[in-house]
């Protein structure tokens, strides 16, 4: 059977005067098939509307919805259908389900209660240029009150859990008050494992959500609708504000945007709402916010490193020492003024005084494993030793590199050891001999002498290499 789009080509064709043969020829459909629509069209006749099967679920479909919403499975579904007199089977319900909850055009509105919710978010806007001319990565920040859909933004140059922290007070302030709840995207900043029924938060999260007074509620992973007001305000922010606006500075674009914030957005008709954000939130939602906390967040400067192979992690220039068990894991860290915390699934794991200024390391020696931590006369005497079991001459030339390179002589003394590997010990005693002879102490030069053959060639004896 025909559908309508290739019934709508061959009018077309028949319009610029194509035969039966050429339209069959155009279209791969059969000549007697093209000259029955062609003789159907001459008549007059319109394509029919395809006949629209009723599902049998099809009348119970808002009640099936209503029934989702509230938690309801298929098979508690199928049972209440039975209960109200609908005959059908389990595996025909919970098809008609599955049809629900993946048709993309359909999802479940949800209304909130004036000082209920407010949703947050961030927002990718492009490069601004900062006070210092520098451009800078952008984000936006949005939470809304979803409600009355009143909107506080701010622009900010990272996404870390202070930064998110600062603006949600700063979003509180503006609403002078703060909501029941606070419905987060599965950001890195707030949740750890994207996981709707237990979600791991940042410690310094927590402690902000409580200070505060709101919980804070993940919105599920692949389900924008659950956050679906912010989003709309991120795209809201962008294609209104941002877009083919240009900022002198980092304090020019502040300023803009807290006035287009205020005179424009807020003072809107809401799309959805069909009423005006401020003077929803001024008459219905600011008197149920609960109160502002009385004392000041303290935030400590937080984030996640990762640990390195040296067993320290990096942080504002200075170095800081970790247990070597943690090494390439990802560990949390709390760093106040006097102190850095280093935390790992909850866990304290070391503490180390702040440093100040940049390059400097704090190390704590029981963090490397304990055969990293012999002393140096211990691992002189450990090398010297391995030197003196291949030969005189080498143990001779770790003398030399010592005094050469007071500070450096561990690898290139290791490096002269791993010859010993590829090459007889022999060959490693004659390269050493010649090396000393001609005042050379760099590994590189010591291994050409093996590989070249060097060591084989006559020379000059010299009676202090015996000294």
């Amino acid at each position: 059977m025909l559908g309508v789009a290739m019934y709508i080509t061959i009018k077309t064709l028949m319009e610029k005067n194509l035969n039966t043969s050429q339209i069959a020829r155009a279209t791969g459909h059969d000549w007697k098939t093209v000259k029955k629509v062609m003789k159907k069209i001459k008549s007059g006749e319109e394509y029919p509307e395809k006949q629209i099967r009723i599902k049998k679920l099809d009348n119970s479909k808002e009640q099936i919805i209503k029934w989702l919403e509230e938690g309801l499975s298929a098979l508690r579904i199928h049972e209440k259908l039975l209960d109200k007199g609908i005959v059908t089977s389990y595996s025909t319900v919970k098809n008609f389900v599955s049809s629900i909850k993946k048709g993309s055009n359909v999802f479940m509105r949800i209304h909130t209660a004036p000082g209920e919710e407010a949703q947050v978010d961030f927002g990718f806007v492009g490069c601004t240029v900062d006070n210092m001319g520098k451009t800078r990565k952008t984000w936006v920040f949005n939470m809304k009150l979803s409600f009355s859909r009143y909107d506080y933004y701010e622009k900010v140059y990272d996404q870390r859990v202070e930064t998110f922290i600062e603006c949600h007070m700063n979003a509180f302030d503006f609403f002078k008050g703060v909501p029941k709840y606070v419905k987060i995207d599965n950001l890195k900043a707030a949740v750890l494992e994207a996981s709707f029924y237990e979600p791991i938060y940042q410690e310094v999260y927590k402690q902000f959500a409580k200070h505060y007074n709101f919980k804070p509620l993940p919105c599920r992973v692949y389900t924008p609708n659950d956050k679906g007001k912010v989003e709309s305000g991120i795209k809201y922010v962008k294609n209104n504000f941002f877009a083919g606006r240009s900022f002198q500075n980092s304090d020019d674009l502040d300023r803009q945007l807290a006035r287009w914030t205020n005179g424009t957005c807020n003072l809107r008709t809401h799309g959805t709402t069909r009423k005006i954000p401020k003077e929803e939130f001024e008459s219905e939602e600011k008197k149920m916010l609960r109160p502002l906390p009385k004392s000041e967040f303290n935030i400590s400067k937080v984030g996640t490193r990762k640990v390195q192979i040296d067993c320290h992690i990096f942080v504002e220039y200075n170095y800081y020492s970790v247990p070597f068990e943690y090494v390439g894991k990802e560990v949390e860290i709390d760093l106040s003024n006097k102190l850095l915390k280093v935390i790992y699934q909850h866990k304290e794991i070391t503490v180390h005084p702040r440093l100040s200024g940049r390059g400097k390391f704090s190390t704590i020696k029981e963090h490397y494993p304990k055969y990293k931590t012999k002393s140096a006369s211990q691992m002189k005497n450990e090398y010297q030793a391995k030197m003196a079991e291949i030969g005189q001459f080498t143990e001779k030339i770790f003398f030399r590199i010592k005094d050469k390179q007071p500070n450096h002589w561990y690898k290139t003394v290791k490096g002269i050891l791993s010859l010993a590997h590829k090459y007889s010990p022999e060959t490693v005693e004659l390269s050493c001999k010649r090396a000393l002879v001609y005042n050379v102490y760099e590994y590189q030069r010591i291994k050409n002498i093996c590989y070249s053959g060097a060591y084989n060639l006559p020379i000059d004896f010299q009676e202090e290499i015996y000294e």
